[in-house]
């Protein structure tokens, strides 16, 4: 597991360590999540990898947002464990 500063930071580390599933913050500076969501996404190495996007907002508009960009997953802050753990369930089986 690891962390990234920003979007360019996240981008980075998914390169180099080649996660099975990714979590990615909407508000991030420099690239936000939507952002970094699509340019995973378009890249055919990472295309299959699933991403959940983590987010303290909670509107129609950025569900929809985040399905558009390539999101598997969606989960709003605060989240519970119970709620995480089934993200990456349904994710990984």
């Amino acid at each position: 597991m690891f962390t990234a500063i920003d979007g360019f930071d996240a981008l980075s580390k998914i390169a180099d360590h080649q996660p099975d599933l990714i979590f990615v913050d909407i508000m991030m500076p420099r690239l936000d999540g939507y952002e970094t969501c699509s340019l995973i996404k378009h890249n055919k190495v990472f295309k299959q990898t699933p991403v959940i996007m983590l987010s303290s907002k909670d509107g129609l508009f950025d569900r929809a947002r985040g399905r558009i960009v390539g999101s598997e997953q969606y989960l709003t802050k605060p989240f519970t464990k119970d709620e995480l753990l089934g993200a990456i369930s349904n994710q990984i089986s």
